[in-house]
């Protein structure tokens, strides 16, 4: 409880709130990379991704040989359009072919976000010492709870907060650059082409979120 009421307070204290109407934006096609924190500090992934928003595709690799000595070694590919997500393992050749549940994802803002309020990150006072961010907030279906996007002016996503009932996560981007580099890191590997999709079992939910639960 004591997380969403602590960043409920450091953005009223923090944030300038305008009556102008606010729709959510769109991400473009973008590279950089990402981590993921929980609320324990546990760094539970940090890697390169890439990001399709006209086909919503999204490939995110993270392995625990970076800098940050992250907990989770991973390859995923998804498919939001066709509700798919690859679990690939390059070095053995093998991958799974799981179906999503969910296509939330922190690099894009849902249509149903609820503008909560424009804030600066750093200083708003001194040139070139802040960014200006639009936070929005809305609903978890599965599983219940709450999350908070940002994004700067451009629609680029700058960090996204999960919070529920049993567990909250920290995802932050960085290094961020519009246009995709390699679109083959978009393409199903071949050796996972012809994987049948699993059977989901009775009260699982695959989705971005429950890969780092």
């Amino acid at each position: 409880m004591y997380t969403p009421v602590t960043l409920f307070f450091f953005l009223c204290l923090t944030a300038t709130t305008y009556a102008d109407h606010h729709e959510p934006c769109h991400s473009p096609n973008m590279t950089g990379f990402m981590s993921v924190v929980t609320m324990k500090g546990e760094i539970k992934a940090y890697g390169a991704f890439t990001y399709d928003s006209v086909g919503k595709k999204l490939r995110f690799t993270s392995n625990d040989s970076n800098f940050l000595n992250a907990s989770l070694n991973f390859d995923l590919l998804m498919f939001f359009e066709e509700d798919v997500l690859y679990e690939i393992d390059t070095k053995n050749q093998t991958c799974q072919k799981k179906k999503l549940q969910c296509d939330m994802h922190p690099l894009d803002i849902p249509d149903d976000a609820h503008f909560f309020t424009t804030m600066h990150s750093g200083s708003r006072s001194v040139q070139g010492e802040g960014v200006k961010l639009n936070i929005w907030s809305g609903s978890l279906v599965n599983p219940k709870g709450s999350y908070f996007m940002s994004a700067t002016m451009g629609c680029l996503p700058f960090s996204t907060f999960y919070i529920t009932e049993t567990a909250s996560l920290l995802i932050c981007t960085a290094e961020i650059e519009t246009g995709i580099k390699d679109p083959d890191l978009l393409m199903v590997p071949s050796f996972c082409h012809g994987q049948p999709l699993e059977e989901t079992p009775e009260g699982t939910v695959h989705s971005f979120f429950s890969e780092f639960m």
